[in-house]
């Protein structure tokens, strides 16, 4: 069992490196308090990873800025699912697949929850074509290949939220997705890192997706087309999964691409990723690129 329920990687305002720790108030929407100015303070660890955070220090400490669970030199290649939810599946006219659809992400993709922006580049700018994908991130704990589904959680170190930003006009202009959803920052993360020993009745995990203040994306884990120990053993065969990687593992139905008229993110939205359980609200104000 983890020694912790949750985890926070953050700047304090004391100043030097980042620290990891759990929040004293274990209520707190970690990502609601930063975005609305509120103190969160949190028991710090000795460890600079949430993969490795070490234990108590007994010391605490006051947030000043919210950073992404992990860093980019953790993740190494993002692994990410498409066509996860059997609610997205028929929203898109697309049959239930059979076995997972796989792209990746560079690290370089990875971005810090708010106050960090999220930017559009301007090359995707005159596409129209920024859209939001609510996402859960599997975290793996430990070195993983040809791992048995019946064994593949005890891999998994937790979860936390993600927002797959992709440009819609790339993404269907070639075969591949990479090109469309990988660019600096098309990966934030956070805002907290959650145990999986702290989730009891993973199916009830509620996702959502809120832009502009209007819920768009609404669904539970429960619709999920492939389990996370399916994606994590599939994902494993043959290749190595380094601890530290992260695997998103696909969108609910509502992404507005695919609205009437389109929903699309522009410059000054505001889009959110709330998951329940712990792991809180992942806010992104939207930049573009001039």
């Amino acid at each position: 069992m983890a020694s912790y329920a949750r985890l926070v990687r953050f700047v304090p305002k004391s100043g030097g490196a980042p620290l990891i720790g759990e929040p004293v108030d274990s209520a707190v929407d970690v990502g609601l308090a930063s975005f609305e100015g509120k103190p969160i303070e949190v028991n710090v660890f000795s460890g600079s990873s949430v993969i490795n955070p070490g234990e108590k220090t007994g010391k605490t400490a006051t947030v000043e800025r919210l950073l992404s669970p992990l860093a980019q030199a953790e993740v190494g290649t993002i692994r990410c699912i498409g066509l996860n939810y059997r609610s997205h599946a028929e929203e898109v006219n697309m049959p239930v697949p059979s076995v997972p659809t796989v792209f990746m992400k560079p690290a370089q993709a990875l971005a810090d929850p708010y106050p960090a922006p999220t930017v559009i580049p301007r090359v995707f700018v005159k596409d129209d074509a920024a859209d939001y994908e609510s996402e859960l991130v599997l975290v793996i704990g430990k070195d993983a290949k040809d791992v048995p589904e019946a064994d593949a959680l005890d891999y998994l170190a937790g979860y936390t939220a993600c927002n797959d930003v992709s440009s819609r006009v790339q993404q269907f202009a070639t075969t591949q997705w990479t090109f469309s959803k990988s660019f600096d920052g098309a990966c934030p993360i956070g805002p907290a890192f959650v145990s999986k020993d702290a989730v009891k009745d993973f199916g009830k995990l509620a996702i959502k997706g809120i832009h502009n203040g209007n819920v768009v994306q609404e669904s539970t884990m429960d619709d999920l087309i492939f389990s996370v120990p399916k994606i994590i053993s599939f994902l494993s065969q043959g290749s190595t999964l380094p601890a530290g990687t992260i695997i998103i593992t696909g969108t609910p139905a509502g992404v507005g691409w695919g609205k009437n008229p389109k929903s699309l993110l522009r410059d000054g939205d505001d889009f959110r990723v709330s998951i329940t359980g712990g792991i809180g609200t992942l806010i992104n104000k939207i930049v573009e690129e001039k």
